[in-house]
């Protein structure tokens, strides 16, 4: 049997993470990984999907320059192939880079599947050798000395009456895979990844409707970031049906023909080339065993710590992070990389502060994009806080009116000038803005502690400033 001090099981972002700080720590580490390194956010996620929604940036750009400024630039076509190609070039390098970083620090990749034969033990059936060397046929068993990371990830949630075919209905998976662009897509599901889809096929000229069950889309968000990115969606031509439920759907050669019950109780008949099913993901624990080290999956498949502060299970020594983990985790690959962080320190004995999961910035990559970190303001006001708020157009600065999209920067703060609970975004390039507001938050600072803070102009940050220059007292702005 193979001895390592920590046996890591899933080499995602948690997972790698997990891996490469442990080595740095001078621990002896194996990583048991059955596909590829870098999981589903290098390769079938956050990765691929934001080159993708890069390109649609682009594609919009030409129709502003043509519509708006008088540059008359025209889009003969997108080449789907030549985007692929360049998209899949980005996953590669990233890939190679992640593959290099483990050998370099000592990581032992081992490519085969994982099941837990103990508390402190693994049996991998190999596929592809350890560090890419050699065969690994059979079986083989690791033991750890510290402990075992479950970081295995999460897939797809599907719908028992729509089984994905890659072709007429599609996870969003299958999406990046596509050997084309549709001309009308039908999205089911308005969180993140529903709308990041959306968008991007508007951008490239679909015809798009997208439908939520929740009587908003985003429905995690603040309220006025979901009105905000819906008005916004709906300006660009995405059929925006909320409150709304899928009936059935029937796949036929040409497309697939939806029957939907909207907000007002009517049936409506919806076709489209492809359906996709973006409904949420869901753990994957598929083979781990977890019984025989004692452990099991609480009534959503995930796997619930025993303590959150070293995200240890109730079983010692065994740690889970990444998709696996349930609220107020949210499945987010830059809280993954905090998660593995933690744990690995945790398992170095090297103190480590725990991650703090309501500061984690939250981002949406569409065309608007949203951008948010901390309480909502329904959230500040059910926990008991009197609050401040105050919401702030773009627009209200000279580069929001530059951009010309419109959207806002809303900040809930504790009544009277106390600390800042939630900053949300909504509008271009916020994803790069919300670095400032989890500072912010995370921080506990006060409104008064940003307003003394100068803003470059004319920038968007600049609205934020402005938020808080007006919940002190001092806005030139004032809404």
């Amino acid at each position: 049997m193979d001895t390592a001090d920590v046996i890591v099981i899933g080499g995602g972002t948690g997972g790698y993470s997990t891996a490469l700080r442990a080595a740095a720590l001078g621990l002896d580490v194996v990583l048991v990984e059955r596909d590829k390194v870098g999981g589903t956010c290098l390769h079938r996620g956050c990765i691929p999907s934001k080159a993708m929604l890069h390109a649609a940036e682009l594609v919009d750009g030409i129709a502003e320059a043509r519509e708006r400024w008088g540059v008359k630039a025209t889009l003969d076509a997108v080449d789907w192939s030549a985007l692929v190609a360049t998209r899949d070039d980005l996953v590669a390098r990233n890939h190679r880079g992640v593959e290099a970083h483990l050998a370099h620090v000592g990581v032992r990749v081992v490519r085969g599947s994982a099941r837990l034969t103990g508390a402190r033990s693994v049996r991998v059936d190999g596929v592809g050798g350890v560090d890419g060397r050699g065969s690994a046929e059979g079986v083989r068993d690791f033991a750890a000395r510290r402990g075992i990371v479950l970081a295995t990830g999460s897939r797809p949630r599907t719908l028992p009456a729509l089984t994905p075919d890659g072709r007429r209905v599609v996870t969003s998976d299958d999406a990046l895979f596509a050997p084309s662009l549709p001309a009308s897509v039908l999205v089911l599901g308005g969180g993140a990844i529903g709308v990041e889809y959306a968008s991007f096929h508007r951008s490239m000229g679909a015809q798009v409707t997208l439908v939520e069950a929740a009587d908003r889309i985003v429905p995690l968000e603040d309220a006025d970031v979901s009105r905000h990115l819906t008005r916004g969606l709906k300006k660009r031509g995405v059929d925006v049906q909320t409150d709304a439920r899928l009936l059935d759907a029937e796949v036929r050669a040409d497309g697939v023909r939806a029957r939907v019950r909207t907000a007002r109780g009517e049936t409506r008949v919806i076709e489209a080339e492809r359906l996709l099913v973006a409904v949420g993901r869901v753990p994957v624990t598929d083979g781990l065993d977890l019984a025989a080290a004692g452990l099991s999956t609480d009534e959503r498949g995930f796997v619930v710590p025993a303590d959150w502060n070293r995200l240890e299970t109730a079983v010692p020594g065994v740690h889970v992070v990444g998709d696996l983990l349930p609220p107020p985790s949210l499945g987010l690959a830059h809280a993954s990389f905090a998660e593995g962080l933690l744990v690995a320190e945790t398992l170095a004995g090297v103190p480590s502060v725990p991650v703090d999961h309501a500061a984690v910035p939250r981002v949406t990559y569409s065309s608007p994009q949203t951008a948010s970190v901390g309480l909502s303001e329904a959230e500040a006001r059910a926990r008991g806080h009197e609050v401040d708020v105050n919401t702030m157009p773009l627009t209200a600065v000279a580069k929001g009116m530059v951009h010309g999209q419109g959207g806002m920067v809303k900040v809930v703060a504790e009544a009277g000038g106390g600390r800042v609970l939630g900053v949300h975004l909504v509008g271009p390039h916020v994803s790069e803005m919300i670095a400032e507001s989890q500072l912010i938050v995370g921080w506990d600072a006060q409104p008064d502690d940003v307003a003394r803070h100068v803003h470059a102009h004319p920038t968007l940050s600049e609205a934020v400033g402005e938020a808080f220059l007006t919940l002190a007292g001092r806005g030139l702005h004032q809404q």
